[in-house]
C-alpha cells in the first residue's frame, strides 16, 4: 500500500533515509534530523514531500519516497525531483519500490506535469536495472553539479556583481 506520509512517519523516514546513506557508503554524511526533516515536509511552508509503502500484511513502513517540485523553462510546467526512493532490504522484490514510483508518475499525470526525474549512483548497478525496466531514460549529455560546505560559503559571502 501507498499512502502520503504523516507527521508520525518521520521517524521511519529518518531511519530509513540513514539506512540508504549506509547503502550509498556516505552515512558519514548525514547530518539531517528528525525536526528537520518535519520541518520540511511539514512546516508551514512545506518544501518536500513524502510518500510511504507499507506491508500488506503487517502495515510496517517499508519504503519511501521523498520528493519536490522542479520547473521545466522549456516546457512551462512542473515536473517532480525524486530525491530519495528506498526499500528497506528485506521488503526489496516485493513491488514497493515499483509502487512508488508509480504514484509519482500518477502525480505527474493528473497534475500536467512534464517530468519525473531522478539521479542514481553509477555503481548501483541493481537499482539501475530496476529503472531500465521501467522505460527510465539516463540522461547521456548532462553532468550533475554541486556547490557545498566552503565553495558555497565563499561564493554566497561574494559581492553581488
Amino acid at each position: 500500500m501507498i499512502r502520503e506520509a504523516t507527521a508520525a512517519d518521520v521517524p521511519a523516514i529518518h531511519a530509513m533515509v540513514r539506512g540508504l546513506a549506509e547503502y550509498e557508503k556516505a552515512l558519514h554524511e548525514v547530518k539531517a534530523t528528525e525536526e528537520q526533516l518535519h520541518t520540511a515536509l511539514f512546516g508551514p511552508a512545506p518544501a518536500a514531500f513524502a510518500f510511504i509503502a507499507e506491508d500488506d500484511a503487517t502495515g510496517e513502513v517499508v519504503g519511501f519516497a521523498l520528493w519536490f517540485l522542479n520547473f521545466s523553462t522549456w516546457e512551462g510546467v512542473h515536473g517532480v525531483y525524486l530525491e530519495d526512493l528506498y526499500v528497506r532490504p528485506e521488503a526489496r522484490g516485493g513491488g514497493h519500490g515499483r509502487a512508488l514510483l508509480q504514484r509519482l508518475a500518477r502525480v505527474c499525470t493528473e497534475r500536467g506535469y512534464a517530468r519525473l526525474q531522478w539521479s542514481v549512483l553509477d555503481w548501483n548497478a541493481p537499482s539501475i536495472a530496476f529503472y531500465d525496466s521501467l522505460g527510465a531514460t539516463p540522461e547521456q549529455e548532462w553532468i550533475g553539479y554541486r556547490l557545498t560546505g566552503n565553495a558555497l560559503t565563499a561564493l554566497g559571502g561574494s559581492p553581488l556583481g
